[in-house]
């Protein structure tokens, strides 16, 4: 057996529930009108300003003239034309465990200039980087441009970010985002510990309306039209009912269809693809009323390999699927008639996804820490948002993190970053820590214990506001080198297992209140 059929899962078949598809209620959803600073009613459907969402950017009103309300405004982020690379997230609560549709919208609308093209940049969600964000052919054309993707929430929040990269050239920015929660059922042939999916195409074919969404689709996933000269438009009498991945009724209406008992074959999706795995699932119903003695019976493959042998297409409707099929450049799909078969092939619907793999987590205890410690400020770095470490070229200003399984934080720099607030004790969680630089900000406050900081080997606090006694435990922390205390607050006595650690590099100059112990 080829390794590619190892790949193929059982074909799935559900004539015994009853269909709901034709009347589904609204989806459990968060949909955020970026850059907006008032929720409305659009088209049926609340939508929440992105305030509370976000910590950083702009909002923006675009330039040009738009149909749809949703494109009105955009939030904008700083472009980092220095070369270094921030993310700039939303953070939505979300539940943890279930699979979440995550759709980005975005129209430049000019917001950058009229004479300046749009930018292209990153999206990620999480720590996993998503895709790259291209919107110039569809903005030449006036169209918005919208990503999807299918991720699970690995905690009880997501976080979905803009970032700028090597090709960003103007400020990035977004329309709208929306996560819809999913059934259970949907594509749970993946194991979305390790994966997440991003869509490259989903499509009704043999329509040519407009896209397919709710309320036809339950979950709001846009079926776009598919249309060929083997186009057969049917009204046709369904009895299509159950598919785990619950498409809508609506696609099941249109088909493409061999004019003969004949092979059908075309294009799609109708882009080539680049090198990568791929999840494909694909759609058929038969007209009950033409069935007749008739049967309808046919061979699937993609690029010349066998996809599903012997499909018999019936009116309750069959889904075939692949969790991971390997694909690049343009693909050939391929209808084949079985001897025996009287009736030309067939097909109603197809999705495709290309899988990404998940990236790295930051430990969970650094990741509680950090957020802990950027509450505590009052002017925390404007990409403070999201997973501290990940992706690799886009960790928080001011974090170094370490290599291997397990990744901690293990420098802390935001030295004259302008920084205020106090210092929040949950530093001393940060265990593996061996450098925190802090000088010339504005912190105040007491200082934590942070004797847990058992390979801390600088600590530099100079040139603030902190008040209080200097932490006799400060003396316990073995590797400690450098201590810069200087120009602050700080009143009684400096510690004498401080003074008389060897090797320590001891300054606290600047502090008129502090004073020396008594011999």
């Amino acid at each position: 057996m080829s390794p590619l059929r190892l790949f193929i899962l059982l074909l799935a078949v559900f004539s015994l529930l009853s269909s709901s598809l034709s009347q589904p209620s609204p989806p459990s959803a968060i949909l955020i009108d970026c850059g907006a600073s008032d929720s409305s009613v659009i088209d049926g459907r609340q939508w929440q300003s992105d305030e509370d969402f976000v910590s950083s950017g702009t909002p923006k009103n675009v330039a040009d003239k738009v149909l749809d309300e949703i494109l009105f405004t955009v939030r904008s982020f700083p472009s980092n034309l220095d070369g270094t690379r921030r993310k700039f997230c939303y953070v939505v609560s979300v539940s943890r465990g279930w699979k979440y549709m995550i759709r980005t919208t975005y129209f430049y609308g000019g917001v950058n200039g009229k004479g300046t093209p749009p930018p292209v940049f990153d999206q990620i969600v999480d720590g996993t980087f998503w895709g790259i964000v291209n919107t110039t052919a569809d903005y030449a054309d006036g169209l918005a441009s919208y990503y999807e993707g299918v991720f699970m929430a690995q905690g009880k929040s997501i976080s979905v970010c803009i970032a700028s990269n090597s090709y960003t050239t103007s400020d990035p920015f977004i329309s709208a985002l929306e996560l819809v929660r999913l059934d259970a059922t949907l594509y749970n042939s993946t194991d979305f510990t390790t994966v997440g999916m991003s869509l490259v195409a989903r499509h009704a074919f043999g329509y040519s309306g407009p896209i397919i969404r709710f309320p036809d689709d339950q979950f709001d996933r846009f079926w776009e039209p598919y249309s060929l000269n083997s186009t057969v438009p049917n009204n046709r009498k369904l009895e299509v009912s159950g598919f785990w991945n619950l498409p809508p009724a609506r696609i099941f209406n249109t088909d493409l269809r061999a004019t003969q008992v004949q092979p059908l074959e075309f294009t799609w999706p109708p882009m080539p693809l680049t090198k990568a795995t791929y999840y494909i699932a694909l759609y058929f119903a038969h007209d009950s009323d033409s069935l007749g003695d008739g049967s309808r019976v046919f061979d699937v493959s993609v690029n010349g390999i066998t996809y599903y042998k012997e499909l018999s297409v019936t009116p309750a409707g069959v889904v075939i699927f692949a969790s991971r099929w390997p694909l690049e450049g343009l693909t050939t799909l391929s209808l084949s008639p079985r001897s025996g078969s009287n009736l030309s092939p067939l097909i109603n619907g197809g999705e495709m996804f290309e899988l990404v793999p998940l990236g790295g987590k930051t430990l969970v205890r650094d990741m509680t820490a950090m957020n802990a410690i950027k509450n505590s400020f009052e002017d925390a770095p404007a990409d403070w948002n999201g997973d501290p470490c990940f992706p690799k070229n886009y960790s928080w200003s001011g974090v170094t993190c370490s290599e291997g399984p397990r990744i901690r934080i293990v420098t802390l720099n935001l030295t004259n970053m302008g920084v205020s607030g106090s210092l929040a004790p949950a530093l001393s969680k940060l265990t593996a820590l061996s450098s925190i630089w802090l000088g010339n900000n504005s912190l105040s406050g007491s200082l934590p214990d942070i004797s847990s900081l058992k390979r801390l080997e600088s600590l530099h606090l100079e040139d603030n506001r902190f008040s209080g006694n200097i932490p006799p435990s400060l003396g316990g922390v073995p590797h400690l080198r450098e201590l810069f205390l200087q120009n602050n607050n700080l009143t009684g006595q400096i510690p004498s297992n401080l003074l008389q650690k060897p090797g320590l590099n001891l300054r606290t100059s600047g502090n008129p209140f502090l004073t020396q112990p008594t011999r």
